[in-house]
């Protein structure tokens, strides 16, 4: 599914994007630090996106956080992200070999997009 940022805006915490997808608006805040990971691991920003909503899983994390799996050519980007009242907010990627912690898919703790 197509993905189209309309908007960003810079935050305390991080950068907000306002994503247009399936015919809705979505608002994700990526953090400081996340952006930092995503480009220490040379990461296509839109393939974040499109992991945080459009997952093959999500997986239970620490602290209420939630963990979402997208494989890319042998490895997984695990988007570790929690919400802030209703926002969902990411707060660290990472790029490990998908064999390592992909579950199988199709398993869900939760959806952004519902």
């Amino acid at each position: 599914m197509k993905i189209k940022i309309v908007g960003t805006e810079d935050k305390t915490k991080g950068r907000l994007y306002k994503i247009e997808v399936a015919a809705k608006t979505v608002e994700l805040l990526l953090t400081w630090h996340s952006l930092d990971r995503i480009a220490v691991w040379d990461l296509n920003l839109e393939r974040v996106h499109e992991t945080l909503l459009f997952p093959e899983e999500v997986v239970t994390g620490h602290n209420n956080r939630f963990i979402a799996h997208k494989r890319y050519n042998g490895h997984i980007i695990r988007a570790v992200y929690e919400y802030d009242l209703n926002l969902p907010v990411l707060v660290t990627v990472y790029y490990p070999t998908a064999k390592r912690y992909f579950k199988g898919g199709r398993n869900f703790a939760d959806k952004i997009l519902t």
